[in-house]
């Protein structure tokens, strides 16, 4: 790992514990295999537990900043789970592969699952958006040589990505808003 990528890593899984203060923070080290790894070759999934910020589990990348950043600014993400599981440290590895390999998520992007969140659930696409549920000081973290944005990934329906298509992320976030909506919740009825 060259320094820089090093650096960058370790500042956040600094942030991320700091943010999540009192809460259990596990580092999963993730090899994509040798037909991926040198996309994210210092991949590292950030397993943070329930405590007394958050009732849920949150998983983040750390890795993808060192595979594209520009002019010091990259991105991170993070999702937000009900349990515990293998399952969710796999799919922030997709997402970093997806991100880092070509396809450059950012802002109100969404990218494909190929299949549900979790067994039974309508949801299928992952939304990036803003981290509404830790706020901003989970989605700044400053580094030595830049910047870091955490965002999150949101699992959502096919259906909430054909009408963000046609009538806009805000107006998607304001259904979810109206609907009240548990984004941890695998099984939550589709908003449109």
């Amino acid at each position: 790992m060259s320094d820089a990528r090093g650096q960058a890593a370790e500042a956040v899984e600094s942030h991320v514990r700091a943010f999540f203060e009192g809460h259990s923070v596990e580092v999963v080290e993730y090899d994509l295999g040798p037909e991926r790894r040198e996309v994210v070759a210092d991949l590292r999934v950030l397993v943070v537990a329930p405590g007394p910020r958050s009732d849920s589990w949150a998983y983040v990348t750390a890795g993808c900043w060192a595979a594209m950043e520009e002019d010091g600014h990259g991105l991170e993400f993070v999702m937000t789970a009900h349990v515990r599981d293998q399952r969710f440290i796999e799919l922030m590895a997709m997402i970093a592969y997806y991100h880092c390999g070509g396809h450059r998520l950012d802002l109100e992007h969404s990218m494909p699952i190929g299949e549900p969140w979790v067994p039974g659930s309508t949801c299928d696409h992952l939304l990036i958006s803003l981290p509404y549920l830790h706020g901003p000081d989970l989605e700044h973290c400053p580094l030595p040589q830049g910047h870091v944005r955490i965002l999150w990934t949101l699992p959502v329906t096919a259906a909430e990505i054909e009408f963000r298509r046609g009538q806009g992320h805000e107006a998607l976030e304001q259904r979810f808003e109206e609907a009240g909506i548990i984004p941890t919740d695998p099984f939550r009825a589709s908003v449109v």
